[in-house]
């Protein structure tokens, strides 16, 4: 029989020998290697890392295991790709004595002298973390001999949420099918749920939620937690800890109850069994992900019972074991309210009263994951509660994988808010943590668009490091997956960080929400006004009539703006004074108000759709220049999802232009080219075939 340390050893060889094989042997630039292509070094990069020849070893008393294996195996794999000469003169030395991967991640990494550079912390996690960190620094030119780095996640929970249902169908996913092949686990487990594993471990993402949150109570019968274990021990050694969406109403659906009552003894029994059956499979089971009461999802209030009633009954469940993440993403088809209060009105009273094992997780906003959207009242308002960020990185609302749209930036907007109550929404989640709608799937290029990496990477950077700069998690992005010189380098950066803004113009400029076309969200529709919920029709947000247009959340409307700190809404409530990039968001304003720039508000809505066009021209222009800079197979895919940008961009402008024409009657400013077509003309286009319902 094998002993303990010849089967890690095994597996160390083994986990090399997965790493080291090519991820792209027949398309090397498809951009299946994402960021970590490791591509050559060049010029002074290249001399430096060639002169400190570096070796891999363990410090004194670090022993080996599966995670640490992966690390050196990525350090091997790196280093030989960035050109690190065979014969050796350095070292880097592993020093993270304790086996497994239970710390938080936080390594150092600094050079004792001239030949040695250490990467050291707690545990094996602390040596994980630092390999990748120590290999994007090296891919980015730094002298390896200058590298000191001292890091610790600021985030505990830094997770992806897929939305990939048991058919293989992914919800608002817009990159290829899902990558978990369920029928065929546990026999068999994709190669990629590999490398999707060791790009999350490379930008410090921890956690993942394998299902959608509509999720079916399936995969909560005992053949799929089989399949799930066999994720879950592929992904230990890269420190991910699985999460499974659960439906409330499983104890009903599969487990012969009457009910699905959080206070009804049977129902709390039956969800204790569950979760000792899990953990009898996973002893590292992360926990729930529930959506409850939302959207005709089924939940407590089914029962009269608060979502806190709910949530803690699951909290009991996990016990110490695991953590119960539940969503305040909540609307009611009774509530006539606004919907952007409802959840404020349905969670800030609960605060005090969540187990101290559940997060409550919040969007960004409070609407849906829209272009544009004012922080979310809750961050701030519950400082008894962990509350974790929830963030989309597919784009459902901002053009799906054919528009470049790098995100950052939006959810920068959000993150560095300050919420007047006593710090910014990163810090009012530092004891939840951020999640992100995941925006992978079976394609190649694993997000669809090429751009839409960046994405991915972004939200796991941020994660780890809120403070981080758009410009600068943009910068290592292009220099790590297309290129590193440095003039292609700034012509990129820029671009990306105003491509969110194009979106928002040509979109929904002026805090405008919510006009895409219903079910789908695909293209602007904000003539529907006939669906059964009003909140579900684009001219709900809009209010928009022959007098003027906006959604009045002032104290003469819906007064939204009180659930905000009161230094928050001084700065929102006045139309003249405020940030006008909210303005429409909180006003309802006339077509012919005097905005700052001096133009009516109408003549500044046609400008900046306007503008949102042109910025999309540029980005064409600039990205047509730097055709020598990128291999062919990737800049013709970028270049013709610019073109459909472009295009996209144009029905946009025009069909929104056209749309509010028919309203106000009024003409266009000097200079506005008309609208390609008529209002009848827009209005009868129908996608049946649109991905991602």
């Amino acid at each position: 029989m094998m002993n303990g340390r010849g089967l890690v050893n095994r597996l160390a060889a083994a986990l090399l020998a997965l790493t080291l094989l090519p991820a792209t042997a027949a398309h090397a630039e498809d951009g299946y290697a994402l960021w970590l292509r490791y591509a050559p070094l060049g010029g002074d990069a290249l001399a430096r890392l060639q002169g400190f020849a570096p070796r891999v070893e363990r410090a004194s008393g670090t022993t080996g295991g599966p995670m640490l294996a992966v690390a050196e195996a990525e350090l091997a794999r790196g280093l030989t790709s960035l050109g690190a000469p065979a014969k050796t003169k350095g070292s880097i030395r592993l020093d993270c004595p304790r086996a497994g991967g239970d710390g938080d991640g936080s390594f150092h990494i600094r050079a004792v002298d001239a030949r040695t550079l250490v990467i050291a912390g707690a545990d094996h996690r602390a040596c994980l973390y630092g390999a990748f960190a120590l290999l994007r620094e090296l891919s980015l030119g730094r002298d390896p001999r200058a590298i000191e780095l001292d890091e610790r996640p600021a985030m505990p929970l830094r997770m992806l949420d897929h939305w990939d249902n048991v058919d293989g169908s992914v919800e608002r996913g817009y990159a290829g099918r899902s990558i978990f092949d369920w029928w065929r686990l546990p026999d068999h487990l994709d190669r990629r749920l590999i490398d999707y594993a060791r790009a999350n471990a490379s930008i410090g993402i921890d956690a993942v939620a394998v299902n959608n949150v509509n999720a079916p109570a399936i995969f909560l019968e005992p053949r799929f937690i089989a399949k799930l274990r066999r994720i879950a021990d592929a992904w230990r050694p890269y420190g991910i800890r699985v999460f499974l969406s659960a439906r409330f109403s499983a104890p009903r659906d599969i487990g012969g109850l009457a009910t699905a009552d959080p206070l009804d003894p049977a129902v709390r029994r039956w969800w204790k069994a569950k979760a000792d059956e899990i953990y009898a499979a996973i002893p590292d089971f992360g926990g729930f992900l529930v959506k409850a009461n939302s959207e005709g999802q089924p939940g407590p209030q089914d029962y009269g019972r608060s979502h806190a009633d709910g949530a803690n009954m699951l909290a009991a469940a996990l016990g110490s074991r695991g953590t119960v993440i539940w969503r305040a993403f909540v609307y009611s088809a009774e509530d006539a309210s606004d919907r952007a209060k409802q959840a404020y009105a349905d969670f800030v009273p609960l605060d005090g009263q969540f187990a101290d094992n559940v997060i409550v997780q919040v969007k960004n906003g409070p609407i849906d994951f829209q272009p544009r959207e004012p922080f979310h009242p809750i961050f701030g308002a519950m400082p008894k509660t962990r509350l974790m960020f929830e963030g989309q990185i597919t784009k459902e609302y901002l053009g799906f994988s054919t528009h470049l749209a790098f995100l950052a930036p939006l959810w920068k907007e959000a993150l560095d808010a300050d919420t007047g109550r006593g710090g910014t929404v990163a810090g009012m989640v530092r004891r939840g943590g951020m999640a992100g709608v995941a925006n992978v799937g079976s394609d190649r290029n694993w997000t669809g668009g090429h751009f839409d990496q960046a994405n991915w990477y972004a939200f796991g950077r941020l994660a780890w490091n809120p403070s981080l700069a758009s410009e600068a998690v943009a910068r290592e992005w292009a220099a790590q997956t297309l290129g590193r010189d440095a003039g292609f380098l700034d012509a990129v950066t820029a671009m990306m960080l105003g491509s969110r803004q194009a979106v928002v113009d040509y979109m929904t400029p002026l805090g405008l929400a919510h006009q895409m076309g219903t079910n789908h969200h695909y293209g602007p529709a904000p003539w529907v006004c006939d669906l059964a919920r009003p909140e579900w029709n684009p001219c709900y947000y809009s209010r928009a009539d022959a007098h003027g247009i906006g959604f009045d959340r002032t104290a003469s409307g819906s007064d939204a703006l009180a659930q905000y700190a009161p230094s928050v809404a001084d700065e929102w409530r006045d139309p003249k004074a405020m940030d006008e990039d909210y303005l429409l968001w909180f006003h309802h304003l006339p077509w012919d108000w005097r905005t700052r720039s001096g133009r009516s508000l109408w003549a500044e809505l046609v400008h900046r759709y306007d503008r949102g066009v042109a910025a999309v021209d540029a980005m064409a222009a600039t990205w047509d220049a730097q055709r020598s800079h990128v291999d062919a197979e990737r800049f013709a895919d970028v270049a013709e999802d610019l073109k459909v940008q472009q295009r996209e961009a144009r029905w946009w402008r025009d069909a929104s232009i056209a749309w509010w024409q028919s309203l106000n009657g009024l003409p266009l400013p000097a200079g506005a080219a008309p609208p390609a077509h008529d209002i009848d003309h827009y209005r009868a286009l129908a996608f049946p075939e649109a991905p991602g319902i």
